[in-house]
């Protein structure tokens, strides 16, 4: 068989410095991932003219080369999304969260939502939309605007491009009021300036301090926690607990738990609520 179909392989040492790297630099959990490196990366290593991991390893621990850390994010971890994704939550949002976020911010309209792990921007968008069709008349005296996170800045790239193929279960209203049909491909669509500029774009990394101007209402994290360990995941959520403001929401995918938290309480399938410290008499 050619060389060109074998993957390249890892010595015990190379797979345990990069499992080390990823863990502490991104939060990612790859010490059961063996398989997954060696098959993920070899084509691309060869490409890049690497003979084994080693000399891959020594170039990126050595220069930490913003393309290489991408390549190695990008191939080592999914940013599989699409709008309206586990609808039920975004139906909750709309009936339970926004009516309750409204009266909490009679005063102020402005309301801190952020989307972590935004990956290529649906879910962001597709807050968006349901906040625009909340508020409707309303929506231009209100600050909705979410913040959208990713390391990836390939991800991020086509989340500010916002061009999309939206699924067939899009509203047909919402493809007409909030999508534009390009030209030049009719299956492509171009988000509308009304819903791109109310998203805010930001490369962030989940393992650093978390320090927006903002207490936050609503934090949606789903599917990225799947990649950290159990005492990275503790972490995450009790920085996600420190940048709330009291009674905020956190979402997390259908697929994953809080396990058992002081933190937080289950108001609805993958939707937990923040759990107030109780006042000290």
């Amino acid at each position: 068989m050619s060389s060109m179909f074998q993957d390249l392989t890892i010595s015990d040492a190379d797979f345990q410095r990069l499992v080390q790297f990823m863990h502490k630099t991104y939060g990612i959990d790859l010490s059961k991932k063996r398989q997954l490196i060696t098959s993920r990366l070899s084509h691309s290593l060869k490409a890049k003219g690497y003979p084994d991991f080693k000399s891959f390893l020594e170039h990126l621990f050595s220069t930490k080369d913003p393309q290489d850390l991408e390549l190695v994010l990008n191939k080592l971890t999914t940013n599989y999304t699409y709008f309206l994704r586990e609808k039920d939550h975004f139906t909750y949002f709309q009936r339970t969260i926004l009516p309750e976020l409204e009266q909490r911010h009679k005063k102020d309209h402005v309301l801190a939502i952020w989307s972590a792990g935004c990956s290529s921007g649906e879910e962001p968008y597709t807050l968006s939309m349901y906040l625009k069709e909340y508020f409707g008349s309303q929506a231009s005296q209100w600050d909705t605007r979410v913040l959208a996170t990713d390391i990836s800045q390939q991800a991020m790239a086509k989340a500010k491009a916002a061009v999309y193929q939206p699924p067939a279960d899009m509203p047909q209203e919402w493809l007409r009021r909030y999508f534009t049909r390009n030209q030049t491909n009719p299956n492509e669509y171009t988000i509308a300036p009304v819903i791109r500029d109310n998203v805010i774009f930001r490369t962030f990394n989940l393992m650093d301090p978390i320090q927006f101007r903002l207490k936050f209402d609503v934090i949606f994290c789903r599917n990225v926690m799947i990649y950290f360990d159990q005492s990275t995941r503790d972490a995450l959520v009790r920085r996600f607990y420190d940048a709330m403001s009291p009674n905020g929401y956190l979402f997390i995918s259908h697929s994953e738990s809080l396990g058992q938290t002081p933190l937080f309480r289950m108001v609805a399938p993958a939707i937990y609520r923040k759990i107030s410290a109780p006042t000290r008499s």
